[in-house]
């Protein structure tokens, strides 16, 4: 009965999608039928070409040589043992589903699985998806996918486009979402207490409870605070076979950033392809340029609020991984004269020591189409000049826009001119 209850749920979710779909179905966007250009399309062109190669071992087949091909550290690994994505009959929590990711691209690994599950942010298409199938090939296939991931990756969830999810539900002991529980979309504005259901998750977090690493039971409708011997883990031992992983780990720090770039990429994809269909629709005569202009402006409202953590949830006391992630993250750079970088993590009152989000490097946000960057950029600026209308529960101070300009006019070579001071 619950697996019926289940197959219900993705077919009514599915026709709600397929009426959302018809938006980035049409041209421009043409999302089914367009060439993506993403690093893994650009890695499968070199694969077939034959200047690059993914090679299969007997671990874990292609993983562990696609993380390298793509500049993904292993460092990176967040386990989750909700049955909540393609190979669900093979996940739980004592076989976990490995998510490793960069920038670019977040890649999905299931322990004996048919296939990887790759999402790619795309200059073209906001996002895309695809599969490796796992099997030793000379030449591996890479297979974009649609409809199969559209029906969760493209649903009402990122508001009809496609984008990246990050969930929070309790679960029992199967992995499968406990019936009448709550489920969360989680990001950096999300308390502590609602973040990581059915995730496994190592580090400390002081006094500050969260659901991650909890089995639950029909009998009982659970929360945080029942989650006492969930907390602080520093180890997953005991719990399922970490030698079949390429990491013991699944980082506290690198959930939390994790669930800050979904978000990001999310909106800069939304605003890339809502704003070209507008355009489209203002080149055709069916839109007034005024009125999609005024639409423009509003989507870059909400990239800049969410990139400068407005309503950023407060931490009240330090957050501490037990990885090598929050190091290899912050190294990547670019920084200022000063060794500043918007990479620098904070992890005690806040994620990130300087709030404006390190996704403004990204590839995503650099294919924007050029009305909307301008528009970010305005918004952005007035921000950082005090004289911004945004305001959130986490208002900027003057130090933090004073630090953030400066990093960005040190690091960010597409400025306009209006930022740049006077000589």
């Amino acid at each position: 009965m619950r697996n019926n209850r289940l197959f219900l749920a993705f077919v009514l979710l599915g026709i709600s999608t397929l009426a959302l779909a018809q938006e980035y179905e049409r041209a421009p966007i043409n999302y089914s039928s367009a060439t993506p250009q993403n690093v893994v399309s650009e890695l499968e062109g070199k694969v077939v070409a034959g200047t690059s190669q993914v090679d299969f071992d007997v671990r874990g087949g292609y993983l562990r040589s696609l993380l390298q091909a793509l500049g993904v550290p292993e460092s990176s690994q967040v386990l989750v043992f909700s049955k909540t994505s393609m190979q669900r009959q093979r996940i739980g929590p004592e076989s976990p589903r490995a998510i490793y990711f960069n920038d670019d691209v977040m890649v999905g690994f299931t322990l004996r699985g048919q296939v990887i599950e790759i999402s790619a942010a795309d200059d073209r298409l906001g996002a895309a998806y695809y599969t490796l199938d796992q099997s030793p090939e000379e030449k591996p296939n890479f297979q974009r996918q649609t409809e199969s991931c559209l029906l969760c990756h493209g649903s009402s969830v990122n508001q009809g486009f496609p984008g990246h999810l990050a969930r929070s539900l309790i679960v029992d002991r199967t992995g499968s979402p406990l019936p009448g529980s709550p489920t969360y979309q989680i990001d950096h504005t999300s308390p502590l207490d609602r973040r990581w259901g059915g995730w496994y998750v190592t580090g400390q977090s002081g006094r500050q409870m969260h659901l991650g690493n909890l089995i639950g039971e029909r009998s009982k409708r659970l929360k945080a605070n029942d989650n006492r011997d969930g907390v602080n883990l520093l180890s997953l031992k005991g719990r399922f076979d970490a030698g079949s992983y390429l990491s013991p780990h699944s980082d506290i720090v690198a959930l939390m950033v994790l669930e800050h770039q979904v978000g990001m990429l999310n909106r800069l994809a939304r605003a890339a392809l809502e704003s070209r269909l507008l355009l489209h629709d203002v080149a055709d005569r069916k839109q007034p340029l005024r009125e999609a202009q005024a639409r423009i402006d509003q989507l870059a409202e909400e990239v800049v609020q969410y990139m400068l953590y407005q309503d950023e949830a407060e931490l009240t006391d330090p957050i501490k991984g037990t990885s090598a992630f929050a190091k290899d993250f912050s190294a990547r750079g670019p920084r200022d004269s000063k060794g500043r970088s918007l990479r620098d993590l904070d992890l005690k009152t806040r994620l990130f020591k300087y709030p404006c989000s390190y996704l403004i490097h990204s590839r995503a946000f650099d294919s924007l189409p050029e009305k909307i960057k301008t528009s970010i950029y305005g918004v952005l600026w007035k921000e950082l000049s005090g004289r911004g209308t945004l305001r959130g529960e986490s208002a900027l101070s003057e130090r933090d826009r004073n630090a953030i300009r400066e990093i960005l006019l040190a690091t960010k070579r597409d400025l306009p001119a209006y930022w740049k001071p006077a000589r």
